[in-house]
C-alpha cells in the first residue's frame, strides 16, 4: 500500500489535542445516531460471548474472533486502496489494538467464564466515566461540573447495582472486568481521537490487521489445545463479536465520537449494560432482580442530563 497523501497527513495537533469543536445540529444528530448503534452493538457483545462459550475455549474465541474481524477489515481496506496510516498515527492505534481488539475482549470472556452476563454488563456500566476521565487527560476535554455529577451519578447507580448482585464481595471475574475496564476506556479515547483526523471504520481497521501477527499464532495455538463443537449458538456467537462487536459497531461507535465528541458519546454506553440485561433474559434466559428497572430509571436520567450539558 502507498503512503498516505498529504491531505491526510497534514499536521492535525491543534484538532486532536483540543476540545471536540461545536457541530452543526443535523451533524451532531447523526454522531448521537452513529453512537446509539455502537451501544446497541455492543450490548450484544456479552450474550453473543456466552454463546461462543458453549462451542469454544476462551482463548480460541477471542483470538478467532480477532482474526476474522481482521480479515474483514483488511479486505475493505484493500479494496478500497486505502494508503497507509501516517507514522505519528500508529502508536495511537496500537493502543487500539491492545485496549479494544485484544484487551476488553480476552479480560470480559475469562470474567464470563464465572460471571454471569447480566452481572458482567452491570460492572462494565462504570466504562462511561472510565472513559470520560481519560479523555480529559488525553485530549484536554473539560466537561462542565454538570456533566461530571451527572456521569459519577449514573456510576453510582452502577456500582450499587453491582454491590447488590454480588452481595458485596468482589471475586476473581470482578478483577477482570475492573481491568478490562480501563484497557477499553485508553482504546476507546486514543480511537475517538485518531477518528478526528481519520475515517472511524478506517482505525477500527487498522488496529485489527496490526494484531494480525499476534491473533493469527495465538488462534492457531489455541485450537489445538482447546476443544471445539460447533452448534448454532456457538457459531452464530463468534460471527457476532466478530463482524458485529469487533468490526461494525467499532465503525460507527468511532465515527459518533469523532462528531459529538469523547465525553458526550461515552456516556450514551450508560444504557449498554441495561440494553444487555434485556438480551440476557430473551437469549439466555437469566432472571432479573427488581433493582433492575430502578437502576434503568436512574441510568436513563443520567444520561439525559449528560446530552444536555456540553461536553
Amino acid at each position: 500500500m502507498r503512503a498516505q497523501s498529504s491531505a491526510t497527513t497534514a499536521p492535525a495537533i491543534a484538532v486532536t489535542e483540543s476540545p471536540a469543536p461545536r457541530t452543526h445540529p443535523d451533524r451532531a444528530g447523526l454522531g448521537m445516531l452513529q453512537a446509539g448503534l455502537g451501544v446497541v452493538a455492543f450490548s450484544l457483545t456479552f450474550p453473543a460471548t456466552a454463546w461462543g462459550l458453549e462451542g469454544f475455549g476462551p482463548w480460541s474465541l477471542v483470538a478467532v474472533r480477532s482474526v476474522l474481524a481482521a480479515l474483514i477489515a483488511g479486505g475493505a481496506l484493500l479494496a478500497l486502496r486505502v494508503p497507509l496510516p501516517a507514522r505519528r498515527h500508529w502508536p495511537g492505534l496500537a493502543v487500539v489494538a491492545a485496549g479494544v481488539v485484544l484487551g476488553f475482549p480476552l479480560l470480559t470472556t475469562l470474567a464470563l467464564q464465572t460471571s454471569t452476563t447480566a452481572h458482567a454488563a452491570v460492572v462494565v456500566g462504570l466504562l462511561p466515566l472510565t472513559t470520560a476521565l481519560l479523555s480529559a487527560l488525553r485530549v484536554g476535554a473539560r466537561p462542565s461540573r454538570t456533566f461530571w455529577a451527572a456521569a459519577l451519578a449514573g456510576a453510582a447507580a452502577v456500582v450499587a447495582f453491582t454491590v447488590q448482585q454480588s452481595g458485596g464481595a468482589l471475586g476473581t471475574a470482578d478483577l477482570y472486568l475492573f481491568a478490562a475496564l480501563l484497557v477499553c476506556a485508553a482504546g476507546y479515547t486514543e480511537g475517538g481521537r485518531l477518528a478526528r483526523v481519520m475515517p472511524g471504520w478506517q482505525v477500527v481497521g487498522w488496529a485489527l490487521v496490526l494484531c494480525l501477527p499476534l491473533s493469527v499464532p495465538a488462534a492457531v495455538v489455541a485450537l489445538s489445545c482447546e476443544p471445539v463443537e460447533l452448534t448454532a449458538h456457538s457459531v452464530t456467537g463468534l460471527l457476532w463479536v466478530a463482524a458485529g462487536s469487533q468490526f461494525l459497531g467499532l465503525v460507527v461507535w468511532y465515527r459518533g465520537m469523532a462528531a459529538i465528541g469523547i465525553p458526550r458519546a461515552s456516556q450514551l454506553q450508560l444504557a449498554q449494560p441495561l440494553l444487555t440485561l434485556v438480551w440476557s433474559v430473551f437469549l439466555l434466559g437469566e432472571h432479573l432482580t427488581p433493582a433492575a428497572p430502578l437502576t434503568a430509571a436512574a441510568v436513563l436520567v443520567c444520561i439525559a442530563v449528560t446530552q444536555r450539558t456540553r461536553g
